[in-house]
């Protein structure tokens, strides 16, 4: 039985994927289970595997190019099934009529843009942004894809049918092309975005958009987790500690203690989990990704330590697995590394909080009535009003602050 191969769904914000490379060509026999492309969603670079057995017969979306989840990117069958009916029909082959064009006839126009039923217009992301480009009513489009879907190439060919039809507004290129033409040159490189670029642009535009972020900031007197850690690397040398090991570990006690925090703003619900799942905000060239530590409170900070070493170099790899990076209830980012000293973050939805480290600073404190020279951290915490008060957060901070000032709490 012919099986159609679809764009899957490789995360729960991926909206479409880009096929990076197919590892079976057309023809080839593939098992269940077998890897027959690589695809490149807006988190990783992930395997995609073979859900049928048969030969692949065809590729409909070639290396390089994208397509929305749930759309057919090949088919799999059997050698000699036929699967045509499969197949996304071939748009520009209908033949008219059969008597052939007089020399001199004028080519004829495409035909004008013809209403579809109405309601709501099923189309492709990539059509959409694609016909609001040519400045196209999707609802005068015709779709080809699955089930009516309107996709990219149902867009193609009616552009010319546009000018046909008497639009004579220029499209939206069109007007950014006179725009760019009417202003000096400061030298400048348009880049696409990438599959996860264009997430996270969505994923923090939405947030600022519908969360109500409030922030509540600490100073922390880093003095005795420096020495923690410190003596750590001195009596083991397979096992390297970092700050943020330790701060992790100091947020899943506090979750724990303060489980307010580790929730969502459901609908008409506040979720509070029973599991402090952690995610770690991890750079990457093109964006940023978060892995996620499960059940940090159960964990050691050893085993804490080596686990996020783990995660963050098959992060920066963009070899993390799926259920690697999703069913975060918190989040912590990092900058100190990079000489930041504090900042705000933007809250991950459905999460309801955020934790922002700074760097560990030296600088001069008052220590019994006397001035010393002291290692202090600021944190910000970033939380979602309509799930977590600021009294709720700050009683959490507090806990957090207190827990990294006397860390011997984290190893016993």
């Amino acid at each position: 039985m012919a099986i159609s191969v679809v764009m899957p769904r490789l995360s729960d914000t991926m909206e479409e994927g880009k096929i990076l490379r197919w590892l079976k060509k057309e023809g080839d026999l593939v098992e269940v289970g077998d890897i027959i492309a690589e695809v490149q969603t807006d988190k990783a670079d992930i395997e995609m595997e073979a859900f049928g057995s048969g030969t692949l017969r065809k590729i409909l979306i070639g290396a390089g190019e994208s397509a929305p989840v749930g759309h057919m990117i090949g088919v799999i069958a059997e050698t000699d099934e036929d699967i045509s009916t499969l197949l996304p029909p071939v748009r520009g082959l209908a033949v008219e009529s059969a008597t052939p064009t007089q020399p001199g006839t004028p080519a004829p126009t495409p035909p004008a843009l013809q209403a579809v039923a109405p309601g709501r217009v099923k189309a492709s992301p990539l059509a959409k942004r694609f016909a609001r480009e040519q400045a196209i009513d999707l609802s005068m489009v015709s779709g080809s894809g699955p089930g009516g879907r309107v996709i990219r190439r149902d867009v193609a060919v009616l552009i010319p049918s546009a000018s046909a039809a008497g639009q004579q507004a220029p499209s939206i290129a069109e007007r950014a092309v006179e725009i760019a033409a009417s202003t000096p040159s400061a030298g400048f490189e348009d880049r696409n975005l990438s599959p996860m670029r264009r997430a996270i642009a969505k994923r923090v535009a939405q947030s600022m958009a519908t969360v109500p972020h409030f922030y509540l900031t600490v100073e922390v007197a880093m003095d005795k987790a420096t020495e923690l850690r410190e003596s750590i690397q001195s009596q083991t040398s397979d096992l390297k500690v970092t700050f943020t090991d330790i701060i992790i570990k100091a947020v899943a006690i506090a979750l724990g203690r303060h489980p307010a925090v580790n929730a969502s703003f459901v609908g008409e619900q506040i979720r509070v989990y029973s599991q402090a799942n952690i995610g770690i905000a991890v750079a990457l060239e093109e964006g940023l990704i978060n892995p996620v530590l499960r059940d940090c409170g159960r964990k050691s900070l050893a085993q804490i330590a080596r686990e996020t070493k783990s995660l963050v170099e098959r992060a920066r790899a963009q070899k993390l697995r799926p259920e690697e990076y999703a069913g975060a209830t918190f989040t912590i980012s990092n900058l100190g590394m990079y000489e930041i000293e504090e900042f705000t973050a933007i809250i991950n939805p459905p999460e309801a909080a955020i934790l922002a480290i700074g760097r560990i600073q030296s600088k001069p404190v008052i220590v019994d009535g006397g001035v010393q020279i002291g290692q202090r951290m600021r944190m910000t915490l970033s939380c979602d009003h309509r799930a977590v008060d600021g009294m709720t957060g700050a009683i959490f901070l507090q806990e957090v602050k207190r827990l990294l000032e006397h860390p011997l709490d984290l190893v016993l």
